[in-house]
């Protein structure tokens, strides 16, 4: 993927901006769009965990709300864990949703490796994907 590095850049930076007073785990996203156009998002913990808002999910609805409705890649960095970084399982959801089964998952550590994983792949048995195909 040519944009990748670009993507990862974007994560990491979006890190720092992390809200994560409770966990100090700070986490960023890097939506690339269909487009090019690339949306970042940060964690928002609560102190009641369950209105935290993971950096994934906050990327992606940066993106909507600035009409974007497809992604081609998403990037996911922390520099609080040195090994690469998957998404939760809300998460991946919420990335199926405005993803074809072939988009970039680059979940990426501190220490600087990233592994890339199709939606496909991280997200198997997508009923909202098997569902188009009938």
């Amino acid at each position: 993927m040519k944009d990748k590095e670009k993507l990862i850049s974007e994560a990491s930076n979006a890190a720092l901006r992390a809200y994560a007073p409770y966990s100090k785990f700070r986490v960023g996203a890097a939506v690339l769009a269909d487009d090019g156009t690339i949306y970042t998002g940060v964690n928002v913990e609560n102190r009641s965990y369950g209105l935290t808002i993971c950096a994934e999910r906050n990327a992606i609805a940066h993106a909507v709300a600035m009409g974007m409705k497809s992604i081609k890649a998403v990037a996911i960095y922390s520099p609080d864990s040195a090994d690469p970084l998957p998404p939760c399982g809300a998460c991946r959801q919420v990335i199926t949703e405005f993803s074809a089964p072939d988009a970039a998952v680059i979940c990426c550590g501190s220490k600087g490796k990233a592994v890339e994983i199709p939606v496909s792949e991280l997200y198997p048995m997508d009923s909202l994907h098997d569902l188009k195909k009938n």
